[in-house]
């Protein structure tokens, strides 16, 4: 029976899968370990999850492959940075990984449908509610901004070139990368089409 199992989870489309979002995540521990600041938030980690959602066939996969994922990243990422860093990094983690999760959620929403102009939407939409998660908890449970709609709004207004500049470009390229390659290889190896999801 577990051999079954194993068979299931081993299938050409869930290796290469994974094996595409190993690139990604790979991708952003360079970034890190670089300091390529420029790039900081130019990052793959919605476009992982949205394309995790939309091709992997088994839906538990789907969220969890990218969550541990970006968990071995960022806990390689953690040895580098001093405690007080790792100590605030820590309280926003459940926020942002629960964004990742929604983000794979969204993803099946795609399944059988992943077309250019449903895939952008996806990604943009992604990328946004990202922004306005992320910097409705900073402001919410840090002492960085007053607790007024002030506050809020200087909050925003402070994440928005990271927004502008970073998350949403990022989610958009990496979607596409992500998306077009797997799209490319569908249409030369008919198995990896056959064993995603639909």
């Amino acid at each position: 029976m577990s051999s079954i199992r194993s068979s299931r989870l081993l299938t050409p489309g869930n290796l290469v899968l994974s094996g595409m979002i190993a690139f990604a995540v790979g991708y952003r521990v360079l970034v890190h370990f670089a300091a390529l600041s420029q790039l900081w938030n130019f990052m793959p980690v919605e476009a992982i999850a949205l394309f995790g959602g939309a091709y992997f066939a088994n839906r538990k996969l789907a969220v969890a492959v990218p969550l541990i994922a970006m968990a071995v990243a960022d806990a390689i990422i953690a040895f580098s940075l001093p405690s007080s860093q790792v100590t605030d990094w820590l309280m926003i983690v459940p926020v942002i990984y629960g964004c990742y999760a929604l983000t794979a959620f969204a993803g099946f929403s795609l399944r059988g449908r992943v077309r250019p102009l449903n895939t952008a939407i996806a990604a943009v939409t992604s990328a946004t509610g990202f922004y306005l998660v992320t910097n409705f908890f900073v402001w919410l449970s840090g002492g960085t901004y007053p607790h007024t709609w002030n506050g809020l709004a200087t909050c925003y207004v402070a994440g928005w070139p990271f927004y502008q500049y970073g998350t949403l470009p990022g989610t958009v390229f990496w979607s596409v990368l992500l998306f077009g390659g797997f799209a490319l290889m569908s249409r030369r190896w008919t198995m990896l089409r056959l064993s995603a999801a639909h």
